[in-house]
């Protein structure tokens, strides 16, 4: 897939065979810094406010202080979008580290920090969407602060690793036999037309997509209940899905060897889908409801 041939950084845009950080960079040494990872249809930003307010949440966190405001980091993007000329699906990366520095663990005094983002095209994915896949079982070692989108992700690596070694398309966080969410994305269970997930605490990741699914379940008047569900509550569902800007909203059939419900995407799963298509401004051409005659 193509990425935008002008990046953004935190002075301007650059060629992207010019993009360079010194050898002594901390998000490269360290994994010291936030990112995001934003969905654009048909060259418009979607849930570009809550990437955001995810965005400062995480660096104020680690106490990286972004060299801009809000204000300006959204005209930025949006800069990046019309200089690149984006028309189509897409989804953009952006990273924020503490900065270039002589390497130590302690914080540098007067370091600026390092921005860069960049567009790469990306086209829904409707056949996986329509049809759901298989996720795979991982104990959940990562630390206890996953609500901030840090760069520290080699457990998440490992993890969607081994799920793709098994078939799988994501894998599925456990600790202690609570599920947490997956390596990539938030995990759902639904049973009794009910949604469960895990509550917004510190070991989870605040997904932006989330946020929109609760809204879509008030409104069809799902149950949106935050209580976590066990490993063995898996056995009994009616229904799963994990949902993240680039899966969008994705069924899950199957967890290892145990298949979900009917092993079919279901109807609550569909519904959801559908809403999310009418947030986003999907048109019917690309929807994965659309039957092409």
């Amino acid at each position: 897939m193509a990425i935008s041939p002008y990046i953004l950084t935190e002075k301007d845009f650059v060629a992207q065979e010019k993009l360079q950080y010194p050898f002594e960079e901390r998000g490269l040494q360290f994994g010291d810094g936030v990112y995001e990872v934003i969905r654009v249809y048909q060259g418009d930003y979607y849930l570009l406010d809550e990437h955001l307010d995810r965005l400062y949440r995480s660096a104020e966190a680690i106490k990286i202080q972004i060299p801009f405001t809000r204000e300006e980091m959204d005209r930025r993007l949006h800069d990046l979008l019309e200089r690149n000329d984006i028309q189509t699906d897409a989804k953009v990366y952006l990273q924020m580290t503490r900065g270039s520095a002589a390497r130590d663990h302690a914080f540098p005094e007067g370091v600026v920090p390092n921005f860069y983002a960049y567009v790469q095209e990306f086209p829904r994915n409707l056949e996986a969407l329509r049809q759901g896949g298989a996720v795979h079982a991982y104990p959940d070692i990562r630390w206890d602060y996953c609500y901030i989108k840090s760069l520290n992700l080699l457990p998440n690596v490992l993890a969607k690793q081994e799920a793709k070694e098994k078939g799988c398309f994501e894998a599925l966080f456990h600790k202690d036999g609570e599920v947490t969410e997956c390596s990539a994305s938030n995990a759902y269970l639904v049973k009794d037309g009910k949604v469960y997930t895990h509550p917004t605490k510190k070991n989870i990741l605040y997904g932006c997509v989330r946020l929109r699914i609760e809204k879509f379940c008030n409104d069809l008047g799902i149950p949106f209940i935050e209580t976590p569900f066990r490993l063995e509550d898996i056995k009994e569902a009616d229904e799963m899905f994990s949902s993240s800007s680039v899966m969008e909203i994705m069924p899950i059939l199957k967890v290892d060897d145990t298949v979900i419900g009917e092993g079919t995407p279901g109807s609550i799963t569909k519904q959801l889908q559908k809403a999310y298509e009418t947030d986003a401004g999907i048109k019917e051409a690309n929807s994965i409801f659309h039957k092409v005659q």
